[in-house]
């Protein structure tokens, strides 16, 4: 059965969306509140008894979440209006509701978000755009030619950028640098930004992004020293507006930043709201009261704008409760509000005071405010000066928001800089100071201290750690272009030590932020790059086999006979033999060559025979059969010849490798990451493994032999076979073998990823 939403009950309900998690939202629901409260006991509302009653929706600050409670605001509550989609990214989406319902947000600023795409999207904030004259001018005033601009990578971080640049290309300002940081950035990655900044060694900053990302940057600018006398930092209004609700760590961050933000003009009303603000937390006994900031206060003029719009369009709906049986989340199903249209003009025409000031709508968004108000974080927040468009900067205004003197560099010397300077920042190549010293996660070693050695001095109880792995790590840090200080930690963990998961629990540390790198003969593998970032290797990868050399055969006078078997010399014999006969036989009736007494004939008949093997033979053959044969043979002793001296060259010049009958003993050292159960192509088979763990290890076991209880070959990375032929090469030798091959050594960080 239809039910009017606005008659008999004259109640317009309204949909509200914040993040009822951050300050602001949980801020400017209370101001909502207090809103319809004053709207209730107002004499006009008593002679036109119109009340909006509030749907507030947690959008937790996800535009999903929030496109999900604004449909279900419209199917089940049945709104007329929505207020507060909080972020630029959340108007943006709830923008395709906005053909069917007035939606009026008091904090979305993104310059994009405009009436042209969103024809019933009211914006009860200024445009992102209005500060930047203000910007500029404040970099102008204090001489700074030269500048960083550190900005959100979202459409409110994006958004202001065009029209910044221009502005401050316009007063003779370069932007030297961009630097661009994700909305929900770790920790690492804004580190790591910070420090790529402090490789251009550059001093003067402008930040643009949200509060709570804000609170994140400036305690891990202040961290790495960037927070220290000669470096200036100007922020805009998304974070000027909300000092008064950040966490004190973050302030204490920030302490020298300069801050811009609309100016709010004091009134009485605004001083009653104030009083009335403070007396509602004692009622609830709160122990810190919070200042009320400007998106409370938009907030509040937001639902009075709606009401006011509502009265005086004196409109009706006919908006049909549906049976929850017929819900439909899709948007094409939720009806255009008759209402809508008219509110929205309403609202766009209207005109009154709040607590914010003049309320007047252009082009569907809150006016340029008359004056801007530079703050500075100094021990507090304390006002330095305005700005308008028209007047530039000024020290005091009249009470029509007139500036009456524009101020000197002088004038606003009482500026509290970073590091507690008063001298103004000036544009320069500086080298920061070092921030937090890095802790590094080195592996104790019992072999291979070649790659990483880590001693204890008994008498100092100093730490001293060396190594190849060490000295690349060094030669690293000492190619940056600023100071990185470190510690070298070794890791410790007697559950596991010497274990195979050593090296695994000691990037599961890094991972907990135990140790901010690990450095040392680190192998890099998938599953560990699930948990930590690596560097680019910086040895060679794959996996060697260490066997010994055989040299018995190159002690033995008879060398010459071992290319060809036994068998294969007689063989060889017989055929010199059969070859002779049968060129004689066919021979001998018609060429003169091969005829005379029995004796020259069997000696003609070897003597041709055996002097193919050099292709020596002078006698002139007749019959063409018989040159086939020869042919033939010629061919035969060709390939016989070839093979005899490969080999015989192979035996000479390359130690022969020691073969590997099956059952043998195969060495594998401690902490290998190379994985038994892949060694399935080994050349031979039913090996059992052998541990070893130092390089004395490897030869020892390697010199007794599977047959003494050591082992046959060792089967190890590639850097660790290298390291042991470069001190046992007469000896051993390495095989390749074509099974498990690994990434090299590589260093672990804490992951980049968002």
């Amino acid at each position: 059965m239809a039910k009017n939403s606005r008659h008999p009950d004259h109640h317009m309900h309204v949909g509200v969306i914040l993040d009822m998690e951050s300050p602001v939202g949980e801020m400017a629901q209370k101001c909502m509140t207090m809103a319809i409260s004053d709207l209730n006991a107002t004499p006009s509302q008593n002679n036109h008894p119109l009340k909006l009653i509030l749907h507030p929706r947690n959008s937790k600050g996800q535009p999903l979440k929030a496109l999900s409670s604004a449909v279900e605001l419209l199917e089940n509550e049945q709104v007329e209006a929505l207020i507060g989609p909080q972020t630029s990214e959340e108007a943006e989406l709830l923008g395709e509701l906005g053909d069917r319902v007035p939606i009026i947000s008091f904090s979305a600023s993104c310059p994009s978000l405009s009436r042209e795409k969103n024809p019933n999207f009211i914006r009860m904030t200024t445009n992102d755009n209005s500060q930047v004259g203000a910007i500029a001018a404040l970099v102008q005033k204090f001489g700074w030619g030269e500048l960083v601009i550190i900005h959100e990578d979202s459409s409110y971080g994006n958004g202001i950028i065009p029209d910044l640049l221009l502005a401050l290309h316009e007063g003779n300002a370069r932007v030297v640098h961009r630097t661009v940081i994700p909305p929900r950035a770790r920790d690492i990655y804004v580190e790591a930004q910070l420090y790529r900044l402090m490789a251009l060694s550059a001093n003067i900053f402008v930040v643009h992004m949200s509060p709570s990302l804000a609170s994140q940057f400036f305690i891990k600018v202040n961290e790495l020293g960037m927070m220290s006398t000669g470096y200036g930092w100007i922020v805009t209004d998304g974070i000027a507006n909300e000092l008064s609700v950040m966490d004190q760590s973050a302030l204490d961050s920030m302490q020298g930043v300069i801050g811009i933000r609309p100016y709010i003009p004091p009134s009485k009303r605004l001083h009653n709201f104030s009083l009335k603000w403070r007396n509602s937390f004692f009622t609830n006994q709160h122990h810190q009261i919070p200042e009320v900031n400007l998106y409370c206060l938009w907030a509040y003029d937001s639902v009075w704008a709606l009401a006011t719009a509502a009265h005086h369009s004196g409109a009706t709906t006919s908006i049909e409760k549906k049976d929850s049986a017929n819900k439909s989340a899709h948007l094409a199903a939720i009806p255009t509000r008759p209402t809508g249209s008219d509110l929205v003009h309403t609202i766009l025409r209207g005109k009154f005071t709040g607590l914010s000031g003049e309320i007047q709508l252009k082009n569907g968004q809150l006016q340029q405010p008359q004056a801007f108000e530079m703050v500075n974080v100094f021990r507090g927040v304390k006002r330095i000066g305005f700005w308008t468009q028209f007047n530039g900067m000024t020290t005091r205004l009249n009470r029509s928001t007139v500036a009456v003197q524009s101020p000197s560099v002088r004038d606003m010397g009482s500026i509290g800089w970073p590091g507690s300077s008063l001298v103004i920042p000036k544009v320069q190549r500086i080298m920061p100071k070092a921030g937090k010293r890095l802790r590094i996660g080195v592996p104790i070693k019992v072999g291979f201290k070649e790659f990483v050695g880590v001693e204890l001095d008994p008498v100092t109880n100093a730490t001293t750690v060396t190594g190849f792995c060490i000295d690349v790590f060094k030669a690293a840090i000492d190619m940056l272009p600023y100071e990185v200080k470190f510690d070298f930690i070794p890791f410790t963990n007697s559950n596991t030590f010497m274990a195979g998961s050593y090296y695994d629990d000691l990037i599961y540390q890094v991972y907990l932020q135990q140790y901010d790198a690990a450095v040392g003969d680190i192998t890099i593998k998938a599953n560990r790059s699930l948990y930590v970032d690596f560097t680019m290797p910086f040895t060679e990868a794959g996996v060697g086999m260490i066997v010994p050399i055989e040299t018995t055969r190159s002690k033995n006078m008879w060398i010459f006979l071992q290319p060809l078997k036994v068998d294969l010399w007689l063989v060889i014999g017989a055929f010199f033999v059969f070859t002779g006969w049968v060129v004689w036989t066919i021979e001998h009736n018609d060429n003169n060559e091969f005829k005379g007494p029995l004796a020259q004939q069997i000696g003609t008949m070897m003597w041709y025979s055996l002097s193919t093997l050099f292709f020596a033979q002078r006698e002139k053959l007749i019959s063409n059969w018989s040159k086939v044969v020869v042919i033939v043979w010629l061919f035969v002793v060709l390939i016989l010849t070839s093979s005899y001296t490969a080999n015989l060259s192979s035996m000479l010049t390359v130690h022969q490798l020691q073969t590997l009958p099956n059952g043998k003993a195969i060495g594998f050292p401690f902490n290998s990451t190379v994985d038994q159960t892949a060694l399935i192509n080994l050349p031979f088979k039913n090996p059992y493994f052998h541990l070893v763990a130092t390089v004395e290890d490897y030869a020892n076991a390697l010199r007794n032999g599977s047959q003494k209880g050591g082992v046959s070959a060792i089967i190890d990375e590639i850097p660790y076979v290298k390291l042991f032929l470069s001190k046992y090469s007469s000896q051993y030798t390495m095989v390749e073998p074509s099974y498990n091959s690994t990434n090299g050594f590589g260093f672990a960080s804490l992951r980049l990823l968002l």
